[in-house]
């Protein structure tokens, strides 16, 4: 019998989530693979003798819907086939990390400044990086918290005295900077990438938001995929050695496209709704393909 696991967070009770789980679910029953959702839990552990217990067998893989990298680090080291693999989802969980993965591959990307980092919270944020972070991205500027999906943690600076105020909140939280890119303001595309292929393209817009996410309120309709957007896309997920992503990009100001975001489980729901594309059908045909052929 072909068997899967499905991990999904351990806490989570997102509609969004549990609906990515079932849909794969469905997916590879349709493909003879009896797939068993679980919430993320203590599968493998160190035993106190430099071994590693994995309580996961008789499964050929698992499909990774967490972003817990101790949990997905484990499970590799025991032997365990992830789809997206350790790597590709720590780095896409933190989003400097995936500016600084992608640097020197030819990936456009905006401006970006990575935070410094405060350990202690009655610091003060020092006047000259304000005065850096000025010179360098100008006003507006954008200010995210490292981790974080769905729009949350990202924020807009439009003077120095709400940067010095997300500067202050954030001192202790990994963050970073970038430019704003007015070109794209309230509207961006996000494209989902299958075994390095891009099969399906919409641009999300808000027009009371700068973030154009749908879970805040966005609109979307479905794209072509031009060859520069399919060019893009497709060099970030293999210079990242993603199986799977959504990527989100903006409009630069002089034509073409920059890299925003990368999302290693990417939702597909709202993207299947507006293209009419069955995400969780190809997706499952790549990881069986991969398993099995």
């Amino acid at each position: 019998m072909k068997r899967a696991i499905i991990i999904i967070n351990a806490y989570s009770t997102l509609p969004t989530g549990l609906n990515q789980a079932e849909r794969l679910k469905t997916e590879f029953a349709r493909l003879g693979v009896d797939a068993e959702i679980r919430r993320n839990g203590f599968f493998a552990y160190l035993d106190g003798k430099g071994e590693l217990v994995n309580e996961l067998n008789g499964y050929d893989f698992c499909v990774y819907l967490d972003k817990d990298k101790y949990t997905s680090a484990i499970l590799e080291k025991s032997g365990v086939r992830l789809f997206n693999s350790h790597a590709a989802v720590r780095v896409c969980d933190d989003k400097m990390e995936t500016h600084l993965a992608l640097l020197g591959h030819g990936v456009p990307m905006p401006p970006t400044v990575g935070g410094l980092l405060c350990y202690d919270a009655k610091a003060t944020v020092k006047a000259d990086d304000i005065d850096f972070i000025e010179k360098t991205l100008g006003y507006p500027v954008i200010v995210k918290e490292s981790y974080g999906s769905l729009g949350k943690g990202v924020y807009k600076a439009d003077d120095r005295q709400e940067l010095e105020a997300l500067c202050a909140k954030l001192k202790c939280t990994p963050h970073l900077f970038q430019k704003f890119i007015s070109s794209s303001a309230g509207k961006d595309v996000r494209v989902i990438v299958i075994g390095g292929k891009a099969v399906a393209a919409m641009q999300r817009k808000s027009d009371t938001d700068f973030r154009s996410n749908l879970e805040l309120g966005g609109t979307a309709k479905p794209i072509e995929i031009d060859d520069c957007l399919r060019d893009i896309c497709e060099l970030t997920a293999k210079t990242l050695e993603l199986d799977y992503c959504g990527i989100d990009l903006l409009y630069a100001e002089k034509g073409g496209y920059l890299v925003c975001e990368v999302n290693s489980n990417a939702f597909f729901g709202g993207i299947e709704r507006v293209t009419g594309v069955n995400i969780a059908r190809l997706y499952a045909e790549y990881i069986c393909s991969k398993i099995y052929d």
